[in-house]
């Protein structure tokens, strides 16, 4: 299965297939390069602001200020960020479109900028500038953005082509949960994961061939099934251990653990774009 633009909108090919010939896709085509430049820029500093932040309300990185004076510091460039990136993907979409019109990856992208704007606009942000403090609001918001992230990542997971790039969301979650744990439980955690790595490397890089996808996709599948069940498992009995912190407590965590991951989907899916 693979998912993309034209299933739902098949009468829109020819305008789409002239939006490069247009303005403004003409005046970007020539200078693409500069806009794509312009575009990973704002992801990247979209990307880490928003990380820093949440990385708090998890209770790990610069945990010497509280969540509100980071949100403080922060949400000029995170607003920076995320106009940045609308602009600038506007702007080298008119002049791609067709590839994008054709694209899993793009939908899986717009799908995680829209859970991403929800989950940091509705819920981290007020949740950071409240130290760590969630409303009824915060939680309708998360539901929604919550919803939304895990609609993107099943049609990640289930589109052809792209569905490796499912690996990045758990190696970003794999780290995550590895700067989250602590003490006996950090050697636990990577006493389990380093051998799971290289058993998947093993078995994929010598004991089935590199071109052998029939026995290749099964394989690479179950361990992505294992890998999630363990940092999963892990990180869940983290937030629940931790308890109640200054900065709040699981559910708090939970936002943070999402909202990192979103934006971890949508730059995936931004590079799957181009690989498929």
């Amino acid at each position: 299965m693979s998912l993309n633009l034209e299933q739902f909108l098949p009468h829109a090919r020819p305008w789409v297939e002239g939006l490069a010939n247009s303005f403004p896709g003409s005046f970007i085509k020539p200078q693409f390069a500069w806009w794509e430049v312009a575009h990973v820029l704002s992801l990247i500093t979209l990307g880490g602001t928003t990380i820093l932040m949440n990385l708090r309300l998890i209770g790990v990185g610069l945990t010497q200020e509280p969540p509100s004076e980071l949100y403080r510091s922060l949400r000029f460039w995170q607003n920076l960020g995320v106009i940045g990136i609308v602009v600038t993907g506007i702007l080298i979409g008119s002049a791609n479109a067709e590839r994008l019109y054709d694209s899993a990856a793009f939908i899986v992208k717009m799908l995680a900028l829209i859970a991403g704007i929800i989950l940091t606009y509705g819920v981290s942000r007020p949740v950071a500038r409240g130290d760590g403090a969630v409303g009824l609001a915060e939680k309708i918001w998360l539901i929604l953005g919550a919803a939304v992230f895990l609609l993107g990542l099943w049609v990640f997971a289930t589109s052809e082509l792209i569905n490796p790039g499912v690996f990045h969301i758990i190696t970003a979650a794999g780290f995550i949960v590895l700067f989250a744990v602590k003490g006996r439980a950090r050697w636990t955690y990577l006493g389990v994961l380093i051998p799971l790595i290289v058993v998947q490397f093993v078995w994929t890089h010598i004991i089935v061939k590199a071109d052998d996808y029939a026995h290749l996709t099964p394989v690479n599948k179950t361990f992505a099934a294992i890998f999630t069940a363990w940092i999963v498992g892990v990180g869940l009995v983290q937030l629940f251990r931790a308890g109640r912190g200054e900065a709040g407590g699981p559910l708090t965590r939970i936002i943070g653990y999402v909202t990192i991951l979103v934006w971890v989907m949508g730059a995936a899916a931004g590079r799957w774009i181009a690989f498929a």
